[in-house]
């Protein structure tokens, strides 16, 4: 018999059992649901409202029950609807009367709000180190290529020369944001429900900050109808994580084109790439387009979730059983991600000559060649037609700037000079670019030292 059936007078239909219960999923949750069961019994206990000795027996029966789940040795039950349930039933069968008593002051709805926060909250930790991780591939990565030039695009089109480095730490910065979204998430999420009832609270006389000390939360949930109906810290998780796959797909697509034949600036080693069941050349970029792919998956969740909660009244109702699986799955799908991007990114090869022999073509000096001339006097709006003009002849000749004679230069402007060549160089085109989050070797330097910085004292927090 179901733990809510005194109401009634008939049996669950089989389908409605099977629709309505979510054991099939939220099964994951027993650790947290154990855990604060044991934190719930023992406040009760110091306040009075169930004895000492039952809850002594009711830690000592859950701490069993979590031994017995961790060695396989128990099956869930459908019947039980989900995992508090089965967990209770469980815990009655064992120690009798004073697992019946469990339950007093709480609702399963504070129940699941207190599991499903506890969970995220260890999740969000957990993708937070995995960053850092990458974050830590990046800065190894940036220090060996501050000297390697390549080209920066826009439209993605050649633009102007920069380095590998500052490409790199380009995603270092978006991580990094990544990873400060995911610590004011885990602040907000960090307040306990538990105690909020079904939405108004209990008339035993409980102690809700003794069991939000208890379980790590900074304080418990204020009101307890939002307590039970809040949702926007899973919502907000799931924004966070659909960014943090937003730019490993950005960066994914880039290393896509990086190792087609077309760039060759990398080449993925050949235990994170596949090959073709027809074409025997072929190496192909799966893992890269995976996580590409995986990203459209996470936005869903986010999307489902924001649907789900947009038109529910205060408090509790039940569709909100629906956070979870999309949730899951999001938690899933970023956790799988960023361990396998990380090592495919560390073990790349980087084709230094290609990203400098590509550099070298599209006339990336044209916008030097335009603040040669205002250096040397010229308003800066005469010198860029000047370049753009000299684009024009090259690419009639079939020339670059820096390989036209000082005498072709002239017949555009007769500012030009010999040291103009110097001025044109790829490596001077970077190292001049020297302002502060530029691609010159110097500010590199910067961003290395400050990011290591950030990864240091953002490794000491609490995950």
């Amino acid at each position: 018999m179901k733990l809510w059936a005194g109401r009634f007078q008939k049996q669950t239909d089989e389908l409605v059992n099977s629709f309505n219960s979510s054991i099939g999923f939220d099964a994951r949750l027993y650790k947290q649901d154990i855990t604060g069961s044991m934190a719930h019994a023992r406040m009760l206990a110091s306040c009075g409202v169930i004895s000492q000795a039952d809850a002594q027996r009711i830690c000592a029966g859950l701490q069993q029950i979590l031994l017995d789940i961790e060695a396989g040795k128990i099956a869930f039950s459908a019947e039980n609807e989900d995992i508090h349930m089965n967990i209770e039933t469980l815990l009655t069968e064992r120690i009798g009367d004073a697992g019946k008593r469990l339950h007093t002051a709480r609702s399963r709805n504070d129940q699941v709000a207190l599991d499903f926060r506890m969970y995220l909250r260890s999740e969000t930790g957990s993708i937070k180190a995995m960053l850092l991780e990458l974050e830590d591939t990046l800065v190894s990565l940036a220090e060996q290529h501050q000297n390697t030039v390549m080209p920066g695009y826009t439209h993605l089109q050649r633009a102007q020369p920069i380095t590998f480095a500052q490409h790199l730490l380009a995603y270092g910065s978006m991580f990094r944001r990544d990873i400060t979204r995911l610590e004011d998430c885990r602040a907000r999420m960090n307040e306990c429900p538990l105690g909020s009832g079904a939405l108004a609270g209990t008339t035993y006389p409980i102690d809700r900050f003794q069991t939000a000390k208890a379980l790590g939360f900074d304080a418990p949930v204020a009101n307890s109808l939002d307590g039970v109906s809040d949702r926007d810290y899973a919502i907000e998780l799931l924004s966070d994580l659909s960014l943090i796959m937003m730019h490993l797909s950005r960066f994914c697509e880039e290393i896509i084109l990086w190792c087609s034949w077309e760039f060759k600036f990398i080449e993925l080693d050949d235990a994170y790439a596949t090959g073709s069941s027809i074409m025997p050349q072929k190496k192909n970029p799966d893992v890269a387009e995976l996580v590409r792919g995986k990203t459209g998956r996470v936005y869903g969740s986010l999307m489902g979730l924001l649907t789900v909660m947009k038109s529910l009244p205060l408090a509790y109702n039940k569709d909100m059983q629906e956070d979870k699986e999309g949730v899951f799955d999001a938690v899933d799908t970023v956790k799988q991600c960023l361990p396998v991007f990380t090592a495919m990114l560390a073990t790349m090869h980087v084709r230094a000559d290609h990203m400098r022999a590509a550099a070298s073509h599209g006339f990336l000096n044209a916008t030097d060649c335009a603040d040669y001339l205002t250096k040397k006097g010229l308003p800066f709006r005469d010198a860029y037609k000047v370049s753009g003009r000299l684009v024009y002849y090259c690419t009639e000749q079939d020339k670059t700037l820096e390989r036209l004679s000082l005498s072709e230069l002239q017949q555009f402007c007769p500012l030009f000079s010999e040291d103009v060549y110097e001025a044109l160089a790829l490596d001077t085109c970077v190292g001049q670019r020297n302002s502060f989050g530029g691609p010159a070797p110097a500010q590199t330097q910067v961003q290395l030292d400050a990011l290591r910085a950030f990864l240091q004292e953002h490794r000491e927090e609490p995950a």
